[in-house]
């Protein structure tokens, strides 16, 4: 098996091995990889975070030996909670990373990826946090703008947006709605919600296709055209500037 590490701010995971193929998600900063399979410079890898799987070129790609891969792996629950912040190097100054990059070996403002050190003054995540975090996190992700595919405060889609705010507080969530449905316990009723639990959405066809965060007093935060807050009740979400509702209730989920 051959491994690998993001060292840039974010790559592009696509569905084909090519440039025109769609982003289907992305691979942050600290966090590795399995790669499965290798068509002239495209790798097929296994994200470790979420088991999610797709392609990557292959020079976006810092390749890591089993030994070090071990290591960064169990070294590797420290994420950044800054929105965007720098990190530096000796050899090549400054880089900019996002919030929910993973530090991996983090201590007392350093991190290292095998022989690189790297300094970080920003505040960090290390340890799983209450839930009324999760909404405070959620809230800083306000205004960003759907990415199909993203992962960063650049550009976000719905499942990408529940997943990093609950990574960012020591949570794994899986890659997309219909699989993070699949986690946490039933809830029968909104009033039985708290601030934090997920609200999944459905199509025509009854798929799962669209995922919240639930808040307090009967409102909801997403990502729908941008990161935003709408109201939501037994039908679905109902948009606060449309005045229509704009995705149908599912499911709610209570994960902890």
């Amino acid at each position: 098996m051959k491994y690998g590490i993001c060292k840039l701010n974010s790559i592009a995971i696509r569905l084909e091995p090519s440039d025109k193929s769609e982003m289907v998600s992305q691979l942050l900063f600290g966090e590795t990889c399995e790669i499965l399979d290798t068509q002239e410079n495209w790798h097929l890898i296994r994200c470790d975070f979420d088991h999610y799987e797709g392609w990557i070129h292959q020079l976006n790609l810092h390749r890591l030996e089993e030994e070090s891969y071990v290591q960064l792996k169990v070294n590797n629950t420290v994420v950044s909670s800054e929105f965007i912040t720098f990190i530096h190097h000796e050899n090549n100054g400054l880089q900019t990373i996002s919030l929910g990059a993973s530090l991996p070996n983090f201590s007392n403002g350093k991190f290292n990826i095998e022989n690189t050190v790297y300094s970080f003054d920003g505040t960090v995540n290390k340890s799983p946090s209450p839930k009324s975090a999760l909404v405070k996190t959620a809230y800083s992700y306000l205004n960003t703008p759907f990415l199909w595919g993203g992962r960063t405060p650049f550009g976000i889609d719905c499942s990408g947006f529940t997943q990093m705010v609950y990574k960012i507080n020591g949570y794994t969530l899986l890659r997309d709605a219909v699989h993070q449905a699949s986690q946490g316990e039933v809830l029968s009723f909104i009033e039985e919600s708290e601030p934090g639990d997920l609200a999944f959405f459905d199509n025509e066809e009854g798929e799962i296709v669209h995922v919240g965060i639930i808040l307090a007093n009967n409102y909801i935060i997403h990502c729908h055209g941008k990161v935003r807050i709408d109201r939501i009740d037994h039908s679905g979400i109902y948009n606060v500037d449309t005045k229509r509702h704009t995705h149908k209730l599912r499911v709610m989920k209570q994960l902890f």
